[in-house]
Parts: structure tokens; sequence; C-alpha cells
């Protein structure tokens, strides 16, 4: 992640001080990532103040029957998937609900203890909580269907921790389905239900929701997969319920933004919160920059001035990236797996491009 930091720093200077730079156009570089051969199809865009300035639909949705991506297609967020747990997670603690200090033991009780320090909310929002990722390559594709959010949380529950709680930073996926328990247990509704009327309607989206395995979705986009040497097929299709509140929903670019503006807006939850969830807490030793559901993507002393979350799974690599100080929403989404070192690249230019329409108003 340290190397992406040193690149958006790299980008401003140049928006600065290379016209070349300035000049490329947004459609270009989106364009760009199909043409290469990097996507099959991609959806990307920016607003600023609420308002989209800028667009694009790119490539196929479905590249065997020649069905072009819109604007309006469904993909797969994945990863952007937690910032929205943790939105939730904060509602809940700002209702005075959940104490994001207290074991997660207080508010599931059947949860494993640890022998000295314990899991708190603190540690699973900042991936500081020594829970593992996927065991081994067929949890991450996995094809099983959990019924229930305790199922999934119960095939790793047991599992030995990584490191004691709090000593080091983790990425892991199972941790936030952790907190999709937490959110049941404490709101006394599914996690489904708690999102659609809590997160969704109050945000506005009317195209995210839940990805059901074997459910088809009308105009979702299928999904691709991109190998080492380049070559593009189409994925084999996964299940994702053993890691819904982390990487299991449907998405549109509209409903991106929608987001985006309602977390700006503070229509999800109060700016103070926000600022607490832009914090660096993710141990100062680490070289990864992450706060409670956002990565922080701007160099120190400011980390927390620019947000978002990366996403990558089979038929996805998605970007947002969010700028309080400007109001700045910038969105990539991608249908084609193992693209996202591009996606990112991508979505840093387009986020310098749209910091000129900031200039203009």
């Amino acid at each position: 992640m340290q190397k992406y930091l040193i690149l958006i720093s790299a980008l401003f200077i140049l928006n600065n001080a290379s016209a070349q730079t300035q000049n490329k156009t947004a459609d270009s570089l989106v364009a760009s990532l199909v043409s290469e051969n990097i996507v099959v199809g991609v959806v990307a865009g920016y607003s600023v103040n609420g308002d989209v300035k800028w667009q694009s639909a790119q490539g196929d949705a479905d590249r065997e029957n020649n069905k072009k991506m819109e604007l309006t297609t469904i993909t797969r967020p994945a990863s952007i998937a937690k910032s929205m747990t943790a939105i939730a997670i904060m509602q809940l603690v700002e209702k005075g609900l959940i104490d994001i200090d207290k074991p997660i033991q207080t508010y599931i009780p059947d949860y494993p203890t640890q022998k000295k320090t314990q899991i708190t909310t603190r540690h699973l929002l900042s991936h500081t909580s020594g829970i593992a990722g996927y065991k081994n390559g067929k949890e991450a594709q996995n094809t099983k269907e959990y019924a229930t959010m305790a199922a999934a949380v119960d095939v790793f529950k047991d599992r030995k921790l990584l490191f004691e709680p709090g000593a080091r930073f983790s990425y892991t996926t199972y941790g936030y389905a952790v907190l999709g328990l937490l959110i049941e247990k404490v709101s006394g509704v599914t996690y489904e239900e708690y999102m659609q009327k809590n997160i969704w309607d109050k945000a506005g989206m009317k195209n995210t929701g839940i990805e059901k395995y074997g459910v088809k979705i009308s105009n979702k986009s299928m999904l691709y997969h991109r190998d080492k040497k380049g070559r593009i097929k189409e994925s084999t299709q996964n299940n994702l319920s053993n890691r819904i509140p982390g990487g299991g929903f449907y998405i549109t670019l509209e409903d991106m933004f929608l987001f985006g503006n309602a977390v700006l807006e503070n229509k999800l939850i109060s700016e103070s919160t926000l600022d607490l969830m832009r914090q660096h807490h993710s141990l100062e030793k680490e070289a990864n920059a992450y706060g409670f559901g956002w990565f922080l993507y701007n160099p120190k002393p400011n980390e927390g001035a620019i947000i978002g979350h990366s996403g990558e799974q089979s038929g996805s690599a998605s970007q947002l990236f969010i700028i309080p100080s400007t109001k700045t929403v910038v969105v990539v989404l991608a249908n084609t797996a193992l693209s996202w070192n591009e996606v990112f690249v991508t979505t840093a230019k387009l986020m310098n491009l749209s910091q000129k329409e900031v200039k203009k108003e």
C-alpha cells in the first residue's frame, strides 16, 4: 500500500506541473483499461459537491454475447462493502449500543475467548484482531451456502489467531464477517435488513444488495478473470455467503456515488464519527494506513484527507476515493479480477482530474 500513497502524492504534483498529464481525458484513461486487455468491462466516474461531473462505461458486460457495459450495469464492489459495514457499526456506536473497546463477547456471548487480550470491535474495524483470512483457495472460491451470519462465522471462529489482538495489522475479510454478526446481535434484525433500512435506503441506493448464489440479477455483468499472462476468461461462479459484510454485495455506479455523497453529507453518521473513522487505527509501526473501514491514502501527517477502499474478487476489481475537503467521490468498477493494480492507478489519475473541476467552482 505504501507505494500507492507515494503514487497519489506524485500525481498531485504532476497535476500541477504537467500540462500533458492535465490534458489526458478521463474517457481515454478508462478506455485504455479495455483496449490494453486489462479488463473486459468497466464503469467509472467522479462527482463534486454531489454533482456527477463525468462518468463513462467502456467494454463489455457480457463479451460472449456482445452485451456492452452500461452506466446502469450491476457489478460486484467486493471489499468496498467493508466501508458500509463499518458505518453500520458506527451508527450503533452513536446510539450507545456498542462500546468499541469492550470484548466482543459482550455482544456475541458464545464467541471464543482468548487466553490474554480479547478481541474488541475496535480491533475488528481496524484489522488488528489477529483473525486470519481465507485458509485456502477453496474458501476464497467458496461454493457452499451459509444460510446465516453465525454459520459463516463458525467456519473460522475457533482457529488460532495470527497474533494477540491489537499487536499487529493483518487485513481480513473474516473479521468483517464477525462485525456483520455483531450488527445482528445488537440490532435484533438480520444484517441484510439492517443494511437496507439504515444504509442503502437512507442513501437512496436502489440497486444495491446482497448477492445470493444462483439468483440471477437483471443487468448484472458477467464475471471475468485475468491470469498472470494477461489472458482473460470467464470466472467460475463463487458463493459470497461466507463474506457478506466484507465483500458480498452487488451495486451500480450511481449507487456508489449515492453512498459516497451520503458519507460526505452526514446522512449516515455524524461528521465527528467520520473524523474518528478517518484516524489511523492500524498501528503506526505498520506501513498500511487504515482507519475504521477506510484505507487512508494521503501521506502523513494528513492521512485521512483522502479515504476510500479497494476491492478485488472473482469478476471484480474496484476502487473508491473520497476527498472530504473538496466533497469529491471517485469510483472505478471493473468486471475483471486480477486487474486491481491498473484500476487503482486509473482511479488515482481520475481523482486528480476531478480536482480540476473543484477549481472551476
